[in-house]
């Protein structure tokens, strides 16, 4: 397989012909064909009775694939930030979402690139425990279990999940056979398949990254629709030797690398490595770009697909019980779960305006073992993973984000977050008894952490960058809803620059007329001078 294919350098061209304007497409280049027909080869003939057995099987030729893939964020769930020097991931970095993946593992890692995370005993040097599938199925059919730590089913079963309302449904087994010898480059669904479903369900933590982006309209995003750009995930997200690009942990606040061909980095998840720093026919949008980041201006809501997502998760509520003595549960007018035992009380978004701050490229992102202290803002407000910048910060630039708000379980003693035994058929689990006591002492013990016995609940806020859903350049946010004086105009909150049309400075203003003044006048006097010269030629002749 080709290292360097030909879809990047169409794209190049192609995406900045859809957002800034060409006059004509140069001829596509045909995608090569695949040197390899995998439902011939004899490796995989099968028949599979598990995932594992996919994987070794998938290994006898790709043998470097899956020490690569064990390298990787999406296989360890942890790695040290490359600004702050932290140990982040999903094993450590705190949210208002689930909580900790610890003691609640076989739930959590349904989303993991492997199979049989079952425990803190799993083996991470075990290759054969890789899940090539999940990332490779090409037909579609290839789903991994909620609750089987990352296994797909194998065979069919009945299933209500144990955090939801009641109801039971039916649930099919995937042809683990077919799908292995129709395999190929990650599509928009491997990766949704995931990332799509963060956070518990579809469109819940991102906010730019849900199931409508399967195949969404140009409307709804330019890059993957299929009358746009028809991008995959990895288009950007470069992969190298299996390890991608980007992270949400150190996003990339302004790439002064720029367009990456012909000197390619495998590093494209900006919008400068294909549409360089200055893409704008107009200089004086493209000046805008030295502190507007692309996404601030080219993305004017989130949740624009149809589906909603959550804006807030309070845990402190769940446990609330009905007439009969069974768990509550309430949805609302469009059918979403506004209340759950298990999880509490939620609201949701849909066409949301993005919150703007200034970003850098450092965020201070809580861990489950840090001290609360120094990340409760002037509010009071936790911030789970405050972002740095300032108008005076070169590095910096005016970022869109969905900000999500919960309000979760703490230790008030140690003043710590606490891990929270939700999953389980066990009688601390909270899914399974409602009792935060029980499911809180169980989880700090799993992790074994500190835990004086007694817990609050907190207030918090997290960042959540909105990078995805770019609409096309028509729909683009104007200018005066920056450059305004209305209370609710997009950069109200930005108010350590002098912004044009929002801020009254007496200097700059009086400045400002002189120099129209200065103009309107310039501009008389050279028409009264060329009046009277004309004259003067005239009386002459």
């Amino acid at each position: 397989m080709l290292k360097k294919s030909w879809r990047p350098i169409a794209l190049t061209w192609f995406g900045c012909a859809l957002l800034f304007g060409a006059e004509a497409a140069p001829p596509a280049p045909v995608a090569p064909a695949t040197t390899t027909d995998h439902s011939k080869l004899e490796a995989l003939k099968g028949p599979f009775a598990s995932g594992p057995e996919v994987t070794k099987a998938c290994l006898s030729c790709h043998n470097m694939a899956g020490h690569q893939v064990m390298k990787s964020i999406h296989w360890t769930w942890e790695g040290k930030s490359p600004t702050t020097g932290k140990t982040l991931g999903k094993k450590w970095a705190a949210n208002n979402f689930c909580g900790s993946p610890l003691s609640n593992e076989p739930r959590c890692t349904s989303c993991h690139a492997g199979y049989g995370w079952t425990d803190k005993n799993f083996d991470f040097a075990n290759q054969d425990n890789v899940d090539c599938l999940a990332c490779h199925d090409t037909t579609g059919s290839y789903k991994k279990f909620a609750t089987a730590a990352g296994h797909p089913l194998y065979e069919a079963r009945e299933y209500e999940p144990m955090e939801g309302p009641p109801g039971k449904k039916q649930v099919s087994a995937p042809d683990l056979t077919k799908i292995a010898q129709h395999v190929g480059k990650p599509g928009r669904a491997n990766c949704g398949a995931c990332h799509f479903n963060g956070g518990g369900g579809d469109a819940v933590k991102h906010g730019d990254l849900d199931s409508s982006l399967k195949n969404p309209p140009r409307q709804l995003d330019v890059h993957m629709a299929k009358d746009g750009a028809n991008m995959v995930c990895a288009d950007c997200h470069t992969f190298n030797a299996h390890q991608p690009s980007g992270s949400r942990y150190a996003v990339n606040p302004k790439d002064a690398h720029g367009i990456d061909l012909p000197k390619d980095d495998h590093n494209r998840a900006t919008c400068e490595s294909c549409h360089g720093a200055a893409p704008h026919k107009q200089a004086k949008i493209n000046h805008h770009a030295n502190k507007v980041a692309c996404q601030t201006c080219h993305i004017p809501e989130f949740a624009r697909g149809g589906v909603a997502t959550k804006m807030l998760w309070d845990w402190s509520t769940a446990g609330k019980m009905d007439a009969d003595g069974k768990p509550l549960f309430v949805k609302d007018e469009h059918g979403h779960l506004k209340y759950s035992a298990a999880k509490g009380d939620f609201k949701y978004g849909e066409n949301v305006r993005p919150e703007y701050k200034w970003y850098n490229g450092v965020v201070h992102q809580l861990s489950i073992t840090d001290k609360l202290d120094g990340f409760l803002a002037k509010d009071g407000v936790l911030e789970l993973n405050r972002v740095e910048g300032s108008a005076g910060d070169p590095n910096a630039r005016i970022w869109p984000f969905k900000v999500m708000h919960g309000k979760q379980p703490y230790d008030t003693e140690n003043n710590t977050l606490v891990v929270n035994h939700v999953y389980g058929d066990d009688d601390t689990s909270l899914w399974k008894n409602y009792d935060f006591a029980k499911s809180i002492q169980a989880g700090m013990d799993y992790a074994g952490l500190p835990y004086s016995g007694k817990f609050g609940f907190v207030e918090t806020r997290m960042n959540w960058f909105i990078t995805h859903m770019v609409a096309p350049k028509e729909k683009a946010v104007p200018c005066a809803e920056c450059h305004t004086r209305a209370a609710d105009g997009r950069l109200a909150a930005i108010t350590d620059i002098y912004l044009p049309g929002r801020d009254r400075n007496p200097w700059i203003d009086l400045f400002g007329a002189l120099a129209i003044a200065g103009a309107i006048g310039a501009g008389a006097i050279h028409g009264l001078v060329r009046i009277v010269t004309r004259r003067r030629k005239e009386n002459t002749q």
